[in-house]
């Protein structure tokens, strides 16, 4: 920011950030961060019909389709810059447990919990406000919970079609 305020006035900077939460994808394999949980159970479900969670099953944390991250991200930049209220603005599209995310996945898993890391996101917002992205810049997700599950499923069923698991599910 000390960049921005030693520019002349007549230099216009159109700067401008999102906040994404949690991103849901099944294109990349989970990276051992908090929310990755919320991808490591997809694939435990169509590997071995178990996962250990190491978030307690009531700790709720915001999270986003990686369509709807890319989406927000290319509209919040087509915008023109008289629109925003703001320069920094959260987008989110839902928020969920793992309790809520293993019941949406329930015919594929059962799970346990071990509290590893529930310190680190204890601390964090349990829902993004993104209003200000709605109101702005008509932000709005696509996708919620079960179309998010429905996709991911869809899309890693073909990686562990050799799984004893996923052959048991197409008898």
């Amino acid at each position: 920011m000390i960049v921005l305020t030693v520019l002349p006035s007549s230099v216009r900077v159109d700067f401008r950030s999102l906040r994404y939460p949690g991103v849901i994808s099944a294109d990349t394999m989970p990276g051992g961060g908090t929310t990755d949980y919320a991808l490591t159970i997809f694939h435990d479900a169509l590997s071995t019909k178990h996962h250990v969670c190491y978030l307690r099953p009531d700790t709720r944390l915001p999270m986003m389709y990686v369509d709807d991250t890319l989406r927000a991200t290319v509209d919040f930049l087509a915008v023109s810059s008289q629109q925003l209220s703001m320069r920094t603005y959260n987008v989110s599209a839902f928020s969920f447990t793992p309790h809520e995310l293993a019941a949406h996945i329930r015919n594929y898993l059962s799970y346990s919990i071990s509290h590893s890391r529930d310190c680190a996101a204890d601390q964090w917002p349990e829902v993004f406000d993104d209003s200000r992205a709605q109101q702005d810049w008509g932000w709005q997700p696509r996708y919620d919970v079960d179309l998010m599950c429905d996709t991911m499923m869809q899309a890693l069923l073909p990686k562990y079609s050799g799984s004893q698991v996923v052959e048991a599910m197409e008898k």
